[in-house]
């Protein structure tokens, strides 16, 4: 990987874009109740230009939400080394830069700790494919991914390795909690908002009773209709 040590000319415009995109998009994260405090970030792949490599854009660490905005965004290449910006990058930074060097199709990654998704994940439990709403946007059940030390690349590895050939873009990663990957940023947050609602929803269903599975060419079929017919 080539090294760079500040962002590029020819990368100035979308860096900047992106800075205001995230940065926006961490006003999401309370607005649905995934955080508390300053706990958890988004960041966004920047592809490379002109034979530069790609960057990322992530939230600074320990910083409240109400004093994030684009200026407060720090800018990081693919091994997680800040290249722009005036506070430490997110602790989460490591796993982050793991997932976008070893999944190119993946433009953006969100970690929460978002309540039932995190109770999932603290019993080390994946959430059964039995909503139509699972069907649609994860193909399948929520998968557990493994216990990892913060401050390092073990937490990408996990997801990278728990994903890698999944339909679900969202993993509950052992006893810490979700992290969600998109084809933008923004898909990623979304996947987020509805990782929760339907962890919060089959949890309160097997308050009642058990909840019925959805058969798996049902599960196929909801899959391919949502991914390729539903919408604009």
């Amino acid at each position: 990987m080539t090294t760079i040590t500040q962002v590029p000319e020819a990368m100035r415009e979308s860096i900047d874009a992106a800075r205001a995109r995230v940065a926006d998009l961490h006003a999401e994260l309370p607005r649905w109740d995934l955080v508390a405090w300053t706990a958890g970030n988004i960041s966004e792949r920047v592809p490379g230009v002109d034979g530069h490599p790609d960057l990322l854009v992530i939230k600074p660490s320990g910083v409240s939400y109400d004093e994030l905005d684009a200026d407060a965004m720090v800018v990081c290449d693919l091994d997680g080394v800040l290249i722009e910006g005036k506070r430490n990058p997110s602790s989460d930074t490591a796993a982050h830069a793991y997932v976008y060097r070893h999944m190119p199709d993946v433009f953006g990654v969100v970690h929460t700790h978002s309540t039932y998704a995190t109770a999932w994940a603290a019993r080390g439990e994946e959430i059964p494919c039995v909503l139509t709403m699972m069907g649609d946007e994860f193909g399948g059940p929520i998968p557990i991914g493994p216990f990892a030390v913060i401050g390092d690349d073990s937490i990408g590895q996990g997801i990278v390795e728990t994903l890698s050939n999944h339909r679900s873009t969202a993993v509950l990663m052992q006893n810490h909690g979700p992290f969600t990957i998109g084809a933008s940023a923004k898909a990623a947050v979304k996947t987020a908002v509805l990782l929760e609602e339907v962890a919060r929803t089959v949890h309160i269903s097997r308050q009642l009773g058990d909840p019925l599975p959805i058969p798996q060419d049902k599960i196929d079929s909801l899959y391919d209709r949502y991914q390729n017919v539903y919408g604009q």
